[in-house]
């Protein structure tokens, strides 16, 4: 098998104190989980954490991922806002090796079309060797609304979704082929990166 036709491995963290505590039940990790299940037409496999709002825990767990479980792909959910317990933005800044704004200029447009709120977002996206690591929002409806983008009534895209981008990004910085169920979100890579669609 091509090394590049492997599945896609996702590293799933959700940063939260009181879930991390047992108070309440994370929903970030199975909203992330039923999420890709319906998005992505190729294989993958995820390995979650679950971590306390804590900048040295959260950069131990980006590393961990991404340097020793080889993740593709780390998406981070919760602990973006400025709150002083919310260092999810800076641990991601701190491990990285690219930073990457297009992603968090793209989330806080696709949120700005729902909450005000949105502007009050840190969320940032960066490379670290082979992987890209997203900060996604901590509520199940606004991760799934910044991964697929804003849609009017009839389905048409309005404001493409973070997702859109992430399989060619992952290309570009040698992961795995990934394609997507285009009902849910659509991949977007140059006809010059594609492939025949399998069957």
């Amino acid at each position: 098998m091509n090394a590049l036709d492997r599945p896609l491995k996702i590293g799933l963290v959700s940063v939260s104190d009181r879930a991390s505590a047992g108070v309440y039940k994370d929903e970030g990790i199975p909203a992330l989980q039923s999420w890709f299940a319906a998005a992505l037409s190729t294989a993958w496999e995820s390995t979650t954490r679950l971590i306390p709002d804590d900048q040295s825990t959260i950069e131990r767990t980006l590393v961990e991922l991404v340097d020793d479980t080889a993740c593709d792909l780390v998406l981070t959910t919760g602990g973006t806002g400025p709150a002083p317990r919310d260092v999810t933005p800076d641990a991601t800044l701190a491990i990285a090796d690219k930073v990457m704004p297009g992603f968090g200029e793209q989330m806080r447009q696709i949120s700005l079309h729902y909450v005000p709120t949105a502007i009050l977002s840190r969320q940032v996206a960066v490379v670290r060797k082979k992987a890209l690591i997203v900060n996604l929002p901590g509520q199940p409806k606004s991760i799934r609304e910044t991964l697929e983008g804003v849609k009017d009534p009839d389905g048409k895209q309005v404001v493409h979704g973070i997702f859109a981008a992430v399989p060619y990004c992952i290309d570009l910085i040698g992961g795995p082929y990934v394609e997507t169920h285009d009902a849910v979100v659509k991949a977007f890579r140059p006809k010059s990166a594609q492939r025949p669609k399998a069957g």
